[in-house]
């Protein structure tokens, strides 16, 4: 089953012209994953599984390469730079392709100009927090309980210009709330803080905070997702509590320079589909608090395209720090 997989994907690049493939069949040597953040993290862990998956289902070597720095603009721009051949790809997503045309001035790359969305992988949503002592259990009761001590209360994050800081300020600014922003060197230690009762509020990944709202620990008030989530049902959405405007998940994709040949994206697109429809695969993303993101081809520069215009336009609006 494998080896026929594999043949028929070597197979759709057979046969083309010069200029239009490789001359050898692809892939004829290791394909690398690239991810512009260190190892360990929900990035890193994300590309190794889906490198497995190439192996296991496609018969395809792949390999994980971890390229950090200056945040994750080391990695991404190498990829960018990379040769158009469908052997160096890049495992990123909103915090690298979107974030940093918010944040970041003269940005080496164009996310939309320089890179070939080879498809999206997965989302997961942010969760909303307080800590465990907090008297209020909405987050309407939040909203009234910081109205009434304004420059009071305080929100963690990972770290200025992190996902859990930008969000958290938008999110704050859009409540009509005055909150302190505390930064902390990760994301776990400000979790720490929060149910220690050392900071107020905290708008982090699902997938880490969820266990610390099953165990009582922190409590959850609202989800970013357009839907309710599975893992906390009873959890509702900031737009369904009807107090501010805010949908958006911390999604992830594969994506190739631009330039790669279209016959050579169409056989990792294949690969790609066949990895995220994996049973085990999507099981193990539903565990960590995400869903399974399968976007067709045609609407992926779309989508990234208009997640760029959609999160610069906030950020410059509710972030002064990105001014």
């Amino acid at each position: 089953m494998k080896r026929a997989f594999a043949g028929a994907l070597l197979c759709a690049i057979a046969g083309l012209g010069p200029g239009a493939a490789p001359a050898e069949q692809f892939p004829a040597r290791p394909i690398r994953f690239i991810v512009p953040s260190p190892p360990g993290g929900g990035t890193d862990i994300i590309a190794r599984n889906l490198a497995q998956k190439f192996i296991d289902r496609a018969g395809f070597a792949t390999l994980v390469e971890n390229k950090i720095g200056a945040g994750s603009l080391i990695g991404t721009d190498y990829v960018a730079k990379a040769p158009p051949d469908g052997y160096t790809l890049m495992v990123g997503g909103l915090f690298n392709m979107v974030m940093n045309s918010a944040l970041i001035k003269d940005l080496p790359y164009d996310p939309v100009r320089d890179f070939t969305p080879v498809g999206t992988i997965s989302a997961y949503p942010f969760l909303l927090t307080v800590r465990p002592d907090m008297p209020v259990s909405t987050l309407a009761e939040f909203v009234a309980f910081a109205k009434e001590r304004p420059g009071k209360l305080n929100y963690g994050s990972a770290g200025l210009g992190t996902l859990q800081h930008v969000w958290g300020t938008i999110l704050v600014k859009s409540l009509g709330l005055d909150m302190v922003h505390v930064p902390y060197k990760g994301a776990a230690a400000a979790q720490q803080d929060l149910m220690a009762g050392r900071i107020d509020m905290m708008f982090d990944n699902l997938s880490a905070a969820k266990q610390y709202v099953e165990s009582g620990r922190s409590k959850a008030l609202a989800v970013s997702s357009a839907q309710r989530t599975a893992q906390l049902p009873d959890v509702p959405t900031i737009d369904e509590t009807g107090l501010a405007k805010f949908e958006g998940e911390s999604w992830f994709g594969l994506f190739a320079p631009a330039a790669t040949p279209a016959p050579v994206i169409e056989v990792l697109r294949r690969a790609l589909d066949d990895a995220i429809r994996d049973p085990d695969f999507a099981a193990r993303i539903q565990r960590d608090g995400g869903r399974v993101l399968a976007i067709a081809p045609a609407d992926q520069p779309k989508f990234l395209a208009s997640e760029v215009q959609r999160w610069v336009a906030l950020v410059h609006k509710y972030v002064p720090s990105a001014d």
